[in-house]
């Protein structure tokens, strides 16, 4: 299980240490190392929350940069996350996250499936995101639908931005408490 160091000591942690960190509280991803392990080790933070704001604010100052550059940058660190109801995760935090939306329905899985080809389709260079947080799979899949006949990018990155740092505080929360 991953854990996280007292928060008062990542400053002064390794640069492998603070990746570590924004390993465990978002999803591995070089963009979002480049991003933010400096600033981990420039600033004190009074809570894991607070570090996830900064972070999160970091994600949203590319949002709304105008550089087609940092849009590419914000679209990589969106999509390091795993697509939703994926069989093949490489992050024990988001196997255990998902692992209730691989139980289900029979034909749920290919229609989730299917949800996710269309989404990308409709949103290129983008995953779908959104924090679970004991939500059945039809009520994902709903919000997936709803979400792709909406249309709108800029809503999307915005809604992504917002459901990784929400996701990142229930990680640290659940870390905190074991």
């Amino acid at each position: 299980m991953p854990s996280l160091p007292a928060i008062e000591t990542v400053p002064s942690a390794s640069t492998e240490e603070r990746v570590g960190v924004l390993d465990t509280l978002f999803e591995p991803c070089t963009q979002l190392h480049t991003l933010s392990v400096e600033t981990l080790g420039e600033t004190k933070f009074e809570s894991y929350s607070a570090l996830i704001d900064v972070v999160g604010r970091q994600l949203q100052s590319l949002y709304e940069s105008r550089l087609e550059s940092d849009q590419k940058w914000l679209n990589d660190i969106l999509a390091a996350h795993p697509r939703l109801g994926e069989k093949k995760v490489d992050s024990e935090q988001s196997r255990n996250e998902q692992a209730q939306l691989n139980q289900g329905e029979p034909g749920e899985g290919e229609k989730l499936a299917k949800l996710n080809q269309e989404y990308e389709e409709k949103f290129p260079g983008l995953r779908y995101v959104v924090f679970v947080n004991g939500r059945s799979r039809s009520v994902i899949m709903e919000d997936m639908q709803r979400r792709i006949q909406r249309g709108d990018v800029q809503q999307e990155k915005h809604d992504a931005i917002q459901a990784l740092c929400d996701i990142a505080n229930d990680r640290a929360n659940k870390l905190l408490a074991a």
